[in-house]
């Protein structure tokens, strides 16, 4: 014979359901409102993606191309201003047009090294400073320049900044971060500053001897007084 359930046990078995219809007759359209704006939102966003934001990326990636060839061919003038055409608009253009894409992100550290190149070190801080990547070598050459320029602009403090900055952003590179290294140290010594100048030096003795800044930055030390 089955065993005959108790009303309680029975009134236990749906009280979950039982509070569920509670709750959502209470915030049923509250709970409505909020699941349309999800799905408001994820549709905004794949919208946006897919026909807005990849198709100007992929259009902004075309228009930096011819610029990057002039700034190749050192056609420092065209690669920033272009040819007036539709197909070679330069690197101000590309920044102007399609701002918040990577190709115009770029073409603000094309900008800079342009302007760099053409001794306008006022405008080479300025688009210096809005670039940023992820790619450590890019984004160690752009700390750089941007040393460079402070330094012809006499900011020696700034320069200092940037140059320490490119110097020890990443240590597995051995092309640019003694170099940095280098130009930092050489600042100093300008400035009267020798032990910070010796600091420099002795991280690129330590951290890059096989480098060409490395072969020869004994002499630079025993400039300063300090020898083997």
């Amino acid at each position: 014979m089955s065993e005959i359930k108790h009303p309680a046990h029975l009134e236990a078995e749906k009280s979950p359901v039982d509070e569920l219809q509670k709750f959502w007759g209470r915030w049923g359209k509250q709970a409505s409102y909020g699941l349309l704006v999800i799905v408001i939102l994820v549709a905004g966003y794949l919208g946006y993606k897919n026909f807005i934001s990849e198709p100007k990326e992929a259009e902004a990636n075309n228009a930096i191309w011819p610029a990057q060839e002039h700034f190749r061919m050192d056609s420092i003038k065209l690669a920033l201003n272009g040819q007036d055409l539709k197909s070679d608009i330069g690197f101000l253009k590309v920044m102007s047009r399609y701002s918040g894409t990577k190709a115009a992100n770029l073409a603000s550290f094309y900008a800079g090294s342009c302007y760099l190149k053409l001794g306008d070190f006022n405008n080479a801080v300025k688009y210096l400073k809005d670039f940023s990547t992820p790619d450590k070598l890019l984004q160690i050459r752009a700390y750089g320049l941007l040393g460079d320029a402070y330094s012809e602009l006499n900011k020696k403090d700034e320069a200092l900044e940037q140059y320490k900055k490119a110097g020890t952003y990443y240590d597995k590179d051995e092309v640019f971060s003694p170099e940095y290294l280098f130009r930092c140290g050489a600042l100093y010594e300008t400035m009267g500053r020798t032990q910070d100048a010796i600091a420099m030096y002795k991280i690129i003795k330590d951290k890059y001897p096989s480098t060409p800044r490395g072969a020869e930055i004994d002499k630079y030390l025993a400039r300063l007084g300090v020898t083997q």
